[in-house]
């Protein structure tokens, strides 16, 4: 179920439609240096996902990168009750029923720090998503904040991602835009991301980029 994405790095593409769009959803795991798992963007928990992951390690971090990637997290707070939870800054005013033991900024976990990076964007207070770099694999993963998706989707999922100015193509929805409060601070955060060394792109939504990153994502982000 889990598909290699570079040593100790891995995803899985599991189906998700939100607002009528067939979007996709993928979630990514890295395993740390002390052996355990972390869990970036969880689908749908079940008990053979559960199993699955045990053979690479035993799950000690689950990370929600945005304040609307919920779906899915009731399960894994029952399933992995040991497991710190990093959520995105402001989730508590959204889903004060998911406890979160940690709360996602700038500063990397003692357990992932020197493996992972991160950085909060900021303009965007309704996402507060947060960027990580797999640094091993100069790997960029991002959430929300550009998709890539194609033609292999149901006729109103195209209707619907037209309209969103991002089928077939690699963009910034226009509905995520919406959600953009402050450009100058997002293109802050963004010349944060661009000092990185990343070349793959990891994304939530649509497929990824596997070279070249760098520069199809500054084209994709110019209109700021």
């Amino acid at each position: 179920m889990l598909a290699p994405l570079a040593p100790d790095l891995w995803e899985l593409d599991a189906p998700l439609t939100v607002l009528g769009m067939s979007l996709g959803h993928r979630m990514t795991v890295a395993r740390l240096a002390d052996g355990s798992l972390w869990v970036h963007s969880p689908v749908a928990y079940s008990t053979e996902l559960g199993a699955t992951l045990a053979q690479f390690g035993p799950v000690g971090h689950v990370v929600a990168p945005n304040c609307v990637h919920d779906t899915y997290l009731e399960a894994w707070f029952t399933a992995y009750p040991e497991a710190r939870f990093h959520g995105a800054r402001g989730f508590a005013r959204f889903r004060p029923d998911l406890k979160f033991t940690d709360a996602l900024g700038d500063t990397p976990h003692p357990a992932w720090a020197g493996l992972l990076d991160q950085h909060l964007l900021r303009g965007m207070p309704r996402l507060n998503e947060v960027a990580f770099l797999h640094r091993p694999s100069r790997t960029l993963i991002l959430t929300d904040l550009v998709f890539n998706l194609g033609p292999d989707m149901p006729l109103l999922s195209r209707v619907l991602l037209r309209l969103n100015g991002c089928y077939c193509r690699f963009a910034v929805s226009r509905l995520l835009q919406t959600t953009i409060k402050d450009r100058a601070a997002l293109r802050g955060s963004l010349a944060h991301l661009f000092a990185w060394d990343f070349d793959r792109l990891v994304l939530s939504h649509g497929a990824n980029l596997e070279s070249g990153a760098k520069d199809t994502l500054r084209t994709a982000l110019a209109f700021l």
